[in-house]
């Protein structure tokens, strides 16, 4: 896993949407994206993680926001 997207999840992980948003946003890859998605959908904000869903190339999780939180990791681990 590419170290920024680590420190994405390990700020989401601690609390700090606003962190893990920072530096997601600035990143161009379908991994950061999924991420982006994910901060979007704890936020409440379907239509954009929608479209950050669509930009990773990923349907839209169904499942509990921890499922998906695992999903990532156990993902982004095997790369």
């Amino acid at each position: 896993m590419a170290h920024h997207l680590s420190e994405a999840l390990d700020a989401l992980q601690a609390g700090q949407w606003d962190r893990a948003h920072s530096i997601v946003q600035s990143d161009a890859s379908a991994d950061a994206a999924w991420i982006h998605a994910h901060l979007h959908r704890i936020e409440g904000d379907e239509g954009n993680a929608a479209y950050w869903y669509r930009r990773a190339g990923r349907p839209a999780a169904r499942g509990s926001l921890d499922e998906e939180r695992q999903a990532i990791v156990h993902s982004l681990t095997q790369h």
